[in-house]
């Protein structure tokens, strides 16, 4: 059964997780979610003087990791959350953060160099329309990355497993975990959503898989 995707849902969702989402992350991932981010980020090989827009920053991990890789880029983060963008800014001090809808971005025909989604594509309801906006904004030859859990196999499954008994340790609103894990198992597989960015006219790049293929990234250009 597919999850309900509906925009003011899934703001009102992430702006009530926001306080206690980075500790889930840090359980859930047993501490290797930040290294699974950094060692993606890196594949990306981001050029100096460019612009690289982070899309559903969340709280900001994305961001910080850029800015310390790629001194030189200009780091602009996006998330429809709030309460999630407040503590991204705690984060990255100096960083750049706006509120916005993916599906509808704020900037020009071919403005950005780079664009990243970390764990955020699968929360979109209309994802054709997302990644039809990112390829709109990217430069020619604009890299895009996408980060989320990759194959549907055993390694995923422990997910399912833990996340329910951490969430409860934590004494989290059960339905919002269930979300999660409803999300992660009706997202497309890697290879699935290759085949979507690739009828948007986007060229694979490279594919990086995580955690035995249970954490996968595509990383893409226009």
């Amino acid at each position: 059964m597919q999850p309900d995707k509906n925009p003011q849902k899934i703001k009102n969702l992430f702006d009530e997780i926001s306080t206690y989402y980075d500790k889930m992350n840090n359980l859930i991932s047993l501490g290797t979610h930040y290294i699974v981010k950094y060692l993606a980020i890196k594949e990306l090989d981001i050029k100096p003087r460019t612009i690289t827009l982070d899309l559903c920053c969340g709280t900001g991990d994305f961001s910080r990791i850029i800015s310390k890789l790629y001194p030189r880029t200009k780091v602009i983060g996006i998330d429809f959350s709030s309460e999630m963008l407040k503590l991204a800014k705690l984060k990255n001090k100096n960083g750049v953060f706006m509120q916005s809808d993916c599906t509808n971005l704020p900037f020009k025909n071919g403005e950005i160099d780079y664009i990243t989604m970390g764990f955020g594509l699968r929360n979109i309801r209309d994802r054709q329309k997302a990644i039809s906006e990112i390829y709109r904004v990217l430069t020619e030859d604009g890299k895009f990355l996408q980060l989320d859990f990759g194959y549907h196999n055993k390694i995923s499954k422990i997910f399912n497993i833990i996340v329910p008994i951490f969430a409860k340790l934590c004494n989290t609103n059960p339905e919002h975990y269930s979300y999660l894990l409803n999300s992660k198992e009706t997202f497309p597989e890697p290879d699935e959503l290759i085949k979507e960015f690739e009828i948007q006219g986007f060229k694979l790049v490279k594919k990086c898989d995580f955690l035995f293929g249970a954490i996968s990234a595509q990383i893409m250009q226009k």
